[in-house]
């Protein structure tokens, strides 16, 4: 049995179908990446998930557990990492973990022990009696994980953890998830920064309009698109018309400029490539560089939804 399992999960707003009979199962033990753009369904796929928002339609069973039965039990079983910092930017960053700690029922000296814990993990041990409002982006979001994760939660649902801060605080934060995964959390990530969910998932579900429209392990899921590859061209120089010809190429999908680069898919062929080239050479386009790359779950992505996960 799946450690959680959703099933034609429906959740309305107004007229507007945010989740549409989402089916979903998450093995225990894995690091499980929910990926997809904004508006997706993400954010109100967890927050079903973690009995903060009620289901229309469907069933959530977590750890044998059902949500809408029972979702005090179904709670004290997940620490939840929002997207929106939840702190108190006027108390200190122990006092944040100890709210929180409070909340779960944690008393005297476990609990103390237990905020210690926390804070050491997330390396905010030496800040501890400092508030937030002193502290940077990076250092806020881990304190969000410490606050989260202080009882030792089995499932940890993490919602866009990294948004808006600097590259070191966001490998720290990847490292925090593969430890807390190694000391036995399943760990549910999402994101629409597909270099991270490739980093650190062992499976993936990608969702578009609050549907799953492809989910497995990533070279599963690579392999779905195991007849295309990706083709950078470096230039200084890109017209509408080049563009417009590559466009016009039945072999050529998803034509599109990035800065000075030229970016598109084409089956695997030399026959292609050499077009390619042709076309390029016709425009009088001087190609600096070309580098071809394997299909990833950018290109299944753009497959399946026809743009980019940040567009």
């Amino acid at each position: 049995m799946a450690f959680v399992e959703m099933k034609d999960v429906v959740k309305r707003y107004g007229n507007t179908i945010s989740v549409d009979h989402l089916n979903l199962s998450i093995h225990e033990g894995e690091i499980f990446g929910l990926l997809g753009p904004n508006g997706a369904g993400k954010s109100t796929t967890i927050n079903m998930m973690s009995g903060l928002m009620k289901l229309d339609q469907g069933s959530i069973i977590v750890d044998g557990i059902s949500v809408e039965e029972r979702p005090l039990d179904v709670k004290r079983l997940i620490g939840l990492v929002p997207q929106d910092l939840a702190l108190y930017e006027t108390m200190t960053a122990a006092d944040n973990v100890t709210f929180f700690a409070k909340l779960y029922g944690l008393r005297g000296k476990l609990r103390k022990e237990r905020v210690e814990e926390a804070l050491e993990f997330v390396g905010l041990q030496d800040r501890a009696k400092e508030t937030p409002a002193t502290f940077s982006g990076g250092m806020k979001r881990r304190l969000n994980i410490a606050c989260a994760i202080m009882h030792r939660p089995k499932l940890i649902i993490m919602d866009e953890p990294t948004v808006g801060i600097d590259p070191q605080s966001r490998n720290h934060i990847l490292e925090s998830v593969r430890t807390l995964n190694a000391m036995g959390s399943t760990i549910i990530y999402t994101s629409h920064y597909m270099e991270e969910v490739a980093a650190i998932c062992d499976r993936v579900a990608i969702m578009e309009q609050g549907h799953v429209i492809a989910c497995g392990t990533q070279q599963e899921l690579r392999e779905r698109v195991s007849s295309e590859e990706k083709i950078v061209i470096k230039t200084t120089q890109i017209s509408a018309a080049v563009i417009d010809e590559l466009k016009l190429h039945p072999q050529i999908s998803n034509v599109s400029v990035n800065e000075d680069r030229i970016e598109l898919y084409v089956s695997s062929s030399q026959q292609e490539l050499q077009d390619i080239l042709f076309i390029c050479a016709k425009h009088n386009i001087i190609i600096q560089s070309l580098a071809c790359e394997e299909p990833n779950l950018e290109t299944l992505f753009l497959n399946l939804t026809g743009r980019k996960l940040r567009d």
